[in-house]
């Protein structure tokens, strides 16, 4: 089924090395969901007969990370627990099963994803284990009910929950940089985490979970946000009392800075807690913080990386956080008023149009399905790359849109 949107088309052509803003220029893009899922399933079957090599066998430890500069294959990060992306690989190819029925891809997909088993059975390292245990078990679990993903699933999400503080409410982020920050800090990626411990708790694990993603979602909302509902990347707060002490960034531009992707962020996990929690609090904050990204966005609809970058329009894109969001919107149109639905489900089919069109596909050049994602700006780390988040992300809302297209509910499975 194809959809047509008119959308302004920004940098008809972009170079590997820099996106360097826009040109005036305006085209009819087809939004073809069906065109673009097997596009991503080509870039797939690049990526596995790249990690096969010469050698004709795959090391199911080393998962795709990022292609930086020229690079034309994936640097690839062995599965560890200080490599919070191992997770999204395995995740895309449970999306592909989900889209195509091969049962090649799903053996991949199992393959991949019991590399990250020892995560669910030592200590937790950080806040990242729901995006390395649900993007992959997670997907494993909803797609073939194997009771043993849905123990690893429980069980990480138990190591998980010792990460959280009542005396602040929320989970610690990073352990290893309370001295550093100054205090106990949760950031705004970890909201992302929490569907973890809302699955869990529904699914056999302790109620227990449940009031801690709740309490997390609830201080976060009070604290990590400015009046204006943008967010900042981090939030410090005193270890022992409780108390607030300041918020900050860590990868975007500046403390008071609109980080792209922080942003999206709180879109698709207040989304993500209203559903899990029907509370209207929730839904009502998740329309505040899409509302302050919607009015800021580029006539593309695809975020500068930092919104208060000062060298825009010269300032790199960021193609995972447009990612991110569209598949957070195409929930989100379903909570809400009908208005306000059209207005979410135009805005996800603008940024899906964008990212789909020559300007951001990795297409024949390199095997991931994005190029022009920004990972930590600041440290110099994944500036204008193809990453694997965004990629995971991307297949996402192309499932949710083409469910959405034969009139399922977006979190149905195909």
């Amino acid at each position: 089924m194809k959809l047509t949107s008119i959308i302004p088309i920004i940098g008809m052509a972009l170079s590997a090395a820099a996106y360097t803003g826009c040109v005036n220029a305006s085209a009819e893009t087809e939004l073809d969901i069906d065109g673009d899922l097997a596009y991503c399933n080509a870039q797939i079957h690049r990526t596995l007969d790249g990690l096969r090599g010469n050698s004709d066998t795959i090391d199911y430890t080393m998962m795709p990370r990022n292609m930086e500069g020229d690079a034309t294959c994936w640097h690839c990060r062995k599965a560890d627990k200080e490599e919070w992306c191992g997770g999204f690989w395995p995740g895309i190819l449970w999306y592909n099963y989900e889209a195509t029925g091969d049962t090649t891809i799903r053996k991949e997909a199992e393959k991949f994803t019991s590399s990250l088993e020892f995560l669910s059975k030592i200590p937790a390292f950080d806040h990242d284990l729901g995006f390395l245990m649900f993007c992959s078990y997670g997907n494993g679990y909803r797609l073939t009910r194997d009771p043993h993903y849905r123990q690893v699933i429980i069980d990480t999400a138990d190591s998980l929950a010792t990460l959280y503080n009542p005396n602040v409410g929320t989970i610690l982020s990073w352990p290893r940089n309370v001295k550093m920050l100054g205090g106990h800090n949760t950031i705004m990626d970890n909201m992302i985490n929490l569907e973890m411990l809302f699955w869990a708790a529904k699914n056999g694990g302790g109620s227990n979970l449940y009031d801690i993603a709740v309490k997390h979602a609830e201080t976060t909302m009070k604290h990590h946000f400015r009046p204006d509902f943008t967010c900042y990347h981090v939030a410090v707060y005193d270890s022992v009392s409780g108390d607030f002490i300041k918020g900050m960034t860590h990868q975007g531009y500046a403390d008071n800075s609109l980080w792209a992707r922080g942003q999206s962020w709180a879109i698709y996990g207040y989304t993500m807690v209203y559903r899990e929690t029907r509370d209207p609090r929730f839904l009502d904050f998740a329309q505040k913080v899409t509302d302050v990204y919607l009015d800021r966005l580029p006539e593309d609809y695809v975020p500068y990386w930092d919104f208060d970058d000062p060298r825009i329009p010269d300032a790199p894109r960021d193609a995972s956080a447009a990612a991110v969001v569209a598949s957070a919107l195409l929930e989100l149109q379903g909570y809400v008023q009908p208005e306000q639905s059209k207005k979410y489900l135009a805005a996800a089919e603008k940024m899906l149009a964008s990212l789909g069109s020559d300007a951001y596909r990795s297409g024949d050049r390199r095997p991931a399905f994005l190029d022009h994602s920004v990972g930590h700006h600041p440290a110099g780390s994944e500036i204008d790359a193809a990453i694997i988040y965004a990629d995971y992300y991307y297949i996402e809302a192309l499932l949710r849109k083409k469910k959405l297209e034969e009139k399922h509910d977006v979190l149905a499975t195909l």
